[in-house]
């Protein structure tokens, strides 16, 4: 039966790919930059109401987030899908989220036509600004926790077909110091410099780069000078600071001692700091459980170039998700091997027979996926038990 159900679903596909692939060149040819994504958001939640959906357009602040549910009887596993539909700024779609949506939407039909009888529920959620606000993360702080669904899936472009392990915790802080003008020359000593105490901290980093685990990184760059000449003492210095590490436990161990060092370098010049922390992207509870069924039916389907898992990445907002649920996010590739994301060759794939091509196989291996979650329960209770046991692991030790 199984074997029918997912026979059904990638012929399915088959027969819609021309009008998913129209979508995901039109997504490509208009790039908008998250929150603002109006016109890709409303051809996806449009095609989805279409299609039988019930479509919530707007979600907490997000005004392109959406959230479309098709119900078959009571009951069964709540699947959720995910997309992206965010370009890059000055770049366009230079990461391949022009994929996501029609991949989604065409795995979510496929579905809903093939699965028979058996009682579930597909939540479809369409997720704004991953490449600068990270939507995921707004969403859940303003309440959409996603806790709802059974498992969270997604799919993603890339230059290889594989899964991936871990990723990086993220946090960003904007740090502000205020001084106190006065001229260079004629009264420097009525000053208190800002760029001093920023310096300062950013010194204060560099040391401490030397007592901290491997995977840790410390990122910062000046972002606002406060406009002063360079015969001012200025009293205004602005930078964005990011500090990255395997787990957000450890991220946030770093912060501790990053705040001392901001307070440190402000009580030596004499100026006050503000470090207003923005967001903060949690590291990947991966579920291999859930990866290997994910690549079974990649390598069944011989999507191309399949390939191990990648065992740690940077930073993404669907890691949020997935400590809450689980989840993981099958990557299709679309451009050589090697190609680096939020490059030229992404933009130059984006509308290419390999970029339609990983839409419909994207499309195929989350529907073939989700309908063999449906018709056997023992493998969700597998994949949330793993869940349970590694999210445990880490609340115990959440630095390690």
């Amino acid at each position: 039966m199984l074997e029918k159900q997912i026979e059904t679903a990638n012929q399915w596909i088959d027969a819609h790919l021309s009008e998913l692939t129209k979508m995901s060149d039109t997504i490509f040819d208009h790039p908008e930059i998250g929150p603002h994504e109006y016109k890709s958001s409303a051809l996806l939640t449009q095609y989805l109401e279409d299609h039988g959906f019930a479509v919530t357009r707007g979600i907490g602040s997000l005004e392109t987030a959406f959230r479309a549910i098709w119900k078959n009887g009571e009951g069964g596993p709540n699947i959720g899908l995910l997309c992206e539909f965010d370009a890059l700024p000055g770049m366009g779609h230079g990461c391949g989220h022009q994929l996501q949506g029609p991949s989604i939407l065409g795995a979510a039909n496929a579905i809903k036509e093939a699965a028979g009888d058996s009682p579930f529920t597909l939540t479809v959620y369409g997720t704004p600004g991953e490449e600068n606000i990270s939507g995921k993360y707004i969403m859940i702080k303003e309440g959409c926790t996603f806790e709802e669904l059974d498992v969270a899936l997604m799919m993603h472009g890339g230059p290889a077909t594989q899964t991936d392990i871990k990723s990086l915790a993220n946090a960003e802080y904007t740090v502000t110091y205020h001084g106190k003008a006065a001229h260079a020359a004629l009264k420097p000593e009525a000053g208190r410099s800002s760029l001093d105490a920023m310096m300062l901290a950013f010194h204060g980093i560099e040391c401490l780069r030397e007592h901290v685990p491997d995977d840790v990184r410390i990122h910062y760059n000046i972002i606002d000078g406060g406009g002063t000449a360079a015969n001012v003492v200025p009293s205004f210095t602005q930078a964005q600071v990011m500090v990255r590490a395997g787990t957000v436990g450890l991220v946030k161990e770093i912060m501790n001692r990053m705040e001392k060092i901001y307070n440190g370098a402000a009580l030596m010049t004499e100026t006050t700091v503000n470090a207003e922390v923005g967001k903060i992207l949690d590291n990947k509870i991966p579920n291999l459980t859930l990866n290997d069924l994910l690549m079974k039916h990649a390598r069944a389907l011989n999507a191309p170039n399949c390939q191990s898992a990648r065992k740690r990445t940077g930073s993404t907002d669907f890691a949020n998700v997935m400590h809450r649920v689980p989840g993981s996010c099958i990557r299709v590739a679309f451009v050589p091997d090697g190609t680096s994301s939020h490059s030229p060759e992404f933009i130059a794939a984006g509308k290419s027979e390999e970029a339609h091509q990983a839409v419909q196989f994207g499309a195929k291996i989350l529907a073939d996926a989700a309908l063999e979650l449906i018709d056997d329960p023992k493998q969700l209770e597998a994949i949330q038990k793993e869940f349970k046991e590694r999210k445990e692991a880490e609340e115990k030790n959440p630095s390690a």
